[in-house]
């Protein structure tokens, strides 16, 4: 958010440490913005294959077999303006068997939706297209966004673990 000061000389001095702490404030949510802002795909899904149920495990290896063909089932995009987008091709993965070979084709088919979001302390707040407000934990480190699978609303993949999310 920027916010343009105008101050007569003669008042500088008085409102210095003021509009410094709020400049400070902007500063710091612009920092904690621009970590979000960009597009992320879903690459990888953490799971603990000792406890994990056998869809958290497909869902895993499926996502795994995707990503190396770089096809992204899971794609997030946060702007500047608060606005966000997600396209979802979850409900569209389709197994391709043969007698001799298993195989997991990209999905051309997706969903997406739109929405506005705020983003502090690391919570990423956004309302889903039925009014459900969603309030998402998610930690960065540069260009990797970790997730709680659980918190999200994507088919097979809400049941345990961490979703990866990498920024393009």
């Amino acid at each position: 958010m920027y916010r343009n000061f105008l101050m007569l000389l003669g008042c500088a001095l008085v409102f210095m440490s003021c509009s410094s702490d709020k400049n400070d404030k902007a500063v710091e949510e612009e920092l904690s913005l621009n970590t979000l802002v960009g597009t992320w795909n879903a690459t990888e899904l953490r799971i603990d294959n000792n406890t994990a149920s056998d869809d958290a495990k497909l869902a895993k290896g499926i996502l795994d077999l995707l990503t190396d063909k770089e096809c992204y089932v899971v794609t997030l995009k946060f702007n500047e303006d608060l606005t966000a987008s997600a396209r979802n091709a979850a409900s569209y993965v389709e197994l391709d068997f043969t007698s001799s070979s298993f195989d997991v084709p990209c999905p051309t088919q997706y969903d997406e939706e739109s929405t506005t979001y705020s983003f502090e302390n690391g919570v990423v707040t956004t309302t889903d297209s039925n009014g459900e407000v969603l309030m998402i934990d998610v930690s960065i480190s540069g260009d990797v966004m970790t997730v709680d699978a659980t918190d999200l609303d994507i088919p097979n993949f809400t049941d345990s673990g961490e979703l990866i999310f990498v920024r393009q």
